[in-house]
C-alpha cells in the first residue's frame, strides 16, 4: 500500500494544442513542479476557435478572445485547475471569476525579421508576411519600399509559406521562435525603440478560478514581468485599443524604476505617434494609464 505522504497532488494545466502553446505550458509545469516537489503537473490540451479559423485575420473573426474561450470554459467547469496563455493573446478585460494568478519570467520580447532559407536580403517584389497592423506600420517605417500581406497559421506553417516563396520575409516574435528551438531562423532583431513589441509579448499568464487556492501558483510569479505586463495592459486598456489596433506599450524595469514606451496610431492623419514615461515600478499600472491619457491629449 503506497504511503499517503508519497502520493503527489495533481494540478491539471489547460493549454491550446499547438506545439508552441504546449511548449509554453510545459515550461510552466516544470516551474510548478520545481517550486512544489509534492505536486505533479498534468497537461490537458484543447483546440480553440482561433486555432481552427485560419483564413481570416483576428479582427475579422472576433478578436483575441477566440484563443481563450474553450480554455475559459474548461477552467470554469473544473476540467482543469489552471490555464496557460501567451499573455499578449488575452483580451484586455480579464473575467473576474478567472483571475491571473501568476506571470512567467519574460522571454526575449523583441520582434524579429525572418528571411527565406538561403536568402540574405528582403525581396521588394514580394510582401513581408504579418497579420499585425502594429508590425506592418513599423516595418514600413524601418524599411521604405516594403509591402505587407497577412499570414495566419502556427509558426511552422508561416515558415513553410515563407520558404515556398509566398513572402519576402516574416516579422515574428523572438520569444516564440526561441521557445520552439528555431532561433537560428532569426535574420535580424528589432530593438524595442525600432519596433515597439506587442503588449506583454514574451510573458506567459497563468489563470485560475476565483476562490481557488492560488498560493502554489503564486510561487512561480515573476514580479518584474508582472509589473511590466500590468503597465502595458493598463496602457492598452486606457487608450481603447482593440484586437485590430496597432496601439501598444512596452515596459522595462531598472532597479526600482520603470520606463514605458508606447505607440499610438492616428488613423485619421495616418501617423504613428510614440512617447514614453518613467517612474516608480510600484506605480506601473498608474503610469501606463497616465501615458495613455497623455497620448490621447496630444492627439487633439
Amino acid at each position: 500500500m503506497a504511503d499517503e505522504k508519497s502520493v503527489k497532488k495533481t494540478i491539471r494545466v489547460g493549454s491550446r494544442a499547438s506545439r508552441l502553446a504546449v511548449i509554453q505550458s510545459e515550461i510552466v509545469m516544470r516551474q510548478i513542479e520545481a517550486a512544489c516537489p509534492d505536486v505533479k503537473a498534468e497537461l490537458v490540451t484543447m483546440k480553440t476557435t482561433g486555432d481552427r479559423i485560419l483564413d481570416r485575420t483576428l479582427d475579422q473573426i472576433g478578436g483575441k478572445g477566440l484563443f481563450v474561450k474553450e480554455l475559459d470554459e474548461a477552467l470554469r467547469a473544473g476540467e482543469v485547475d489552471v490555464t496557460v496563455h501567451s499573455l499578449k493573446d488575452l483580451p484586455g478585460v480579464i473575467p473576474k471569476d478567472l483571475p491571473l494568478a501568476a506571470f512567467s519570467h519574460r522571454e526575449d520580447p523583441r520582434d524579429v525579421l525572418v528571411l527565406p532559407m538561403g536568402k540574405t536580403d528582403v525581396d521588394l517584389s514580394l510582401p513581408v508576411g504579418t497579420s499585425s497592423l502594429r508590425r506592418s506600420l513599423q516595418i514600413k517605417e524601418l524599411m521604405p519600399g516594403v509591402t505587407t500581406a497577412p499570414v495566419r497559421g502556427n509558426v511552422e506553417t508561416r515558415l513553410r509559406k515563407l520558404d515556398e516563396g509566398q513572402y519576402s520575409a516574416l516579422v515574428l516574435a523572438a520569444a516564440g521562435l526561441k521557445r520552439l528551438g528555431l532561433g537560428d531562423r532569426i535574420s535580424r532583431y528589432f530593438s524595442p525603440e525600432e519596433m515597439i513589441p506587442a503588449a506583454c509579448q514574451g510573458v506567459l499568464g497563468i489563470q485560475t478560478r476565483a476562490g481557488a487556492d492560488s498560493a502554489l501558483i503564486e510561487r512561480i510569479n515573476d514580479n518584474d514581468a508582472r509589473r511590466c505586463a500590468l503597465a502595458e495592459r493598463a496602457y492598452v486598456k486606457a487608450i481603447g485599443a482593440d484586437c485590430g489596433s496597432p496601439d501598444t506599450a512596452f515596459a522595462q524595469i531598472s532597479g526600482d524604476q520603470i520606463m514605458i514606451m508606447a505607440l499610438r496610431y492616428d488613423a485619421e492623419r495616418q501617423t504613428v505617434l510614440k512617447d514614453s514615461i518613467c517612474g516608480p515600478a510600484s506605480d506601473a499600472e498608474v503610469l501606463g494609464k497616465e501615458l495613455a491619457d497623455r497620448m490621447i491629449k496630444n492627439e487633439r
